[in-house]
């Protein structure tokens, strides 16, 4: 399925290489940026109307993306940007060196799983899913991306269950809210 991973790891050996040399800087950027953590993030995003919302998603987002190494962020850049594009094998190649190079690191997972949902591997998807949950309990993207494939599969109670998660981490998520009230006349019944 992947093609040339001879190559792709030479590839990744050498943007390792490369970005080595950034490291000293990159990390005494990070330093002292007093940036809330993820715990505090979670918190107010639980609260947060949804304008304050939208930003802090955008915080937890830019967080979620930091690997710790810049080759690693530089490879699920890649992996994105050909996902964006529709080059999906490219996305495929690029994320799988990510999750071998940087097996803890739950946004390649997560990133992975949704290249693999655009084919039709939903097996594929779900582990990775479940690898990025696992490593990330809450991802809301994550949650309601599980519960994506559940209704592709025509579950709407664990489909349901999922956007139920996902909302109670990130009550104003728009996708989720939408997922939620197309599902409930299904899951809650209907009222005579």
């Amino acid at each position: 399925m992947v093609a040339n991973v001879p190559n792709l790891k030479a590839i990744v050996a050498a943007t390792a290489l490369t970005v080595t040399f950034s490291l000293p800087s990159a990390v005494l950027a990070q330093v002292g940026t007093g940036a809330p953590d993820e715990a505090t993030l979670l918190a107010e995003l639980s609260v947060a109307d949804p304008t304050d919302a939208a930003a802090i998603d955008r915080e937890l987002q830019a967080l979620w993306r930091k690997s710790g190494s810049p080759a690693m962020d530089l490879l699920l850049t890649r992996g994105v940007r050909a996902l964006e594009r529709g080059d999906t094998q490219e996305a495929i190649e690029h994320l799988t060196a990510l999750t071998d190079h940087a097996p803890g690191f739950a946004r390649g997972w997560y990133e992975r799983a949704r290249a693999y949902f655009v084919i039709g591997l939903y097996g594929p998807s779900v582990a990775d899913l479940e690898h990025a949950l696992a490593l990330n309990p809450n991802n809301y993207d994550a949650i309601y991306a599980l519960g994506t494939i559940f209704e592709q599969f025509r579950d709407p109670q664990n489909a349901y269950a999922a956007y139920l998660r996902a909302k109670a981490i990130h009550p104003t998520h728009q996708e989720v809210t939408k997922a939620l009230d197309r599902l409930a006349p299904l899951v809650e019944g209907k009222e005579l």
